[in-house]
């Protein structure tokens, strides 16, 4: 063999086995690589979702709504009392002073418009007359009792009309430029009342100068008489109302792996989509971005979501 034949030889056979080492050494790291990477993305899909039937949705109360727009309100609480309505009430005096012969209505008795009251016997004329009721409403005080001698000085019935009752509202300067005729209230008693809501008509343009405070009043129906003069009621007023393009209720989120996430419905199940919060008031809040309009979410229920993926994190599952 010449020298030249065998350094091509030589060469070929020093070459090959490099350049089939580098493909055997290259190619399967490339590979495995591309394989892990499918296999953590579809870990990482099937590790945030849950599943569950109509029947289970049902039985653990999960409520889905559509993304959409809303409002967002700003309210402010004070207190207040319940009294009657001095525009209803009718202080009734005797119009001759006299012997009180006859008492016919009392304390918390329902009288009506021309209903006979009681009878004095006039010191004048010692004719008897009749004081008659100017109004349909309830005795709420009574001054007057058989045999006495009765003046005109102050009335002897005071009649109140309780269909309807005024709410003051004590309002402090620090919110009085954001209290205003017109406004919502909502008003409550505690558990044992039903809410009730009226409109500030009245707002006095004097500020108590031992108190530092003024009044905000309200006109509420009453024709269950539940709303007593003298009960202590809160009142939430509307003080702002203002729009948001994507607005859900703070029920719906959720605090999963150290975000803000609302549970979205995709056609394989529930998919916690982390989401960036506006403004809020206090039942709902602004979505700036994450959720879209249109797309069905957990308006409530969705701490039973965030359970289930947080079981299955701790056990190793990936579906549910």
């Amino acid at each position: 063999m010449s020298y030249k034949s065998f350094s091509r030889l030589h060469l070929r056979n020093t070459i090959a086995p490099c350049v089939l080492s580098a493909i055997i050494f290259l190619a399967p790291p490339t590979a495995i690589a591309g394989d892990d990477h499918d296999d953590h993305e579809e870990s990482s899909e099937q590790h945030d979702l849950v599943t569950l039937s109509s029947t289970e949705l049902a039985e653990f109360s999960i409520v889905l709504s559509t993304a959409g727009s809303g409002v967002l309100r700003k309210e402010i609480t004070v207190l207040g009392e319940v009294v009657v309505n001095y525009d209803r009430l009718s202080h009734i005096t005797p119009r001759f002073s006299g012997v009180v012969k006859k008492v016919n209505k009392h304390l918390g008795d329902r009288v009506e418009v021309g209903e006979v009251l009681a009878v004095i016997e006039s010191n004048e004329s010692l004719v008897d007359y009749e004081i008659k009721s100017l109004m349909d409403g309830v005795v709420i005080e009574k001054h007057i009792t058989i045999g006495e001698v009765r003046s005109t000085e102050g009335p002897v019935f005071v009649v109140a009309d309780l269909d309807t009752v005024w709410v003051n509202l004590t309002i402090y300067q620090m919110h009085l430029s954001h209290i205003k005729v017109g406004q919502q209230v909502t008003i409550s008693a505690g558990q044992e009342f039903a809410n009730t809501t009226g409109y500030i008509y009245y707002l006095s343009p004097i500020v108590d100068e031992h108190t530092r405070t003024t009044t905000a009043r309200i006109v509420i129906a009453n024709s269950e008489r539940n709303w007593r003069p003298g009960l202590f009621v809160e009142g939430k007023v509307v003080a702002s109302v203002d729009s948001a393009d994507l607005v859900v209720p703070k029920s719906s989120i959720q605090q999963f792996e150290g975000a803000d996430v609302v549970f979205v419905r995709t056609t394989a199940g529930f998919v916690p989509i982390p989401v960036k919060i506006g403004r809020r008031d206090l039942t709902s809040v602004e979505i700036l971005s994450g959720l879209k309009t249109g797309q069905e979410y957990v308006s409530q229920g969705g701490f039973t979501l965030k359970a289930e993926l947080e079981k299955s994190s701790l056990s190793g599952g990936h579906s549910h």
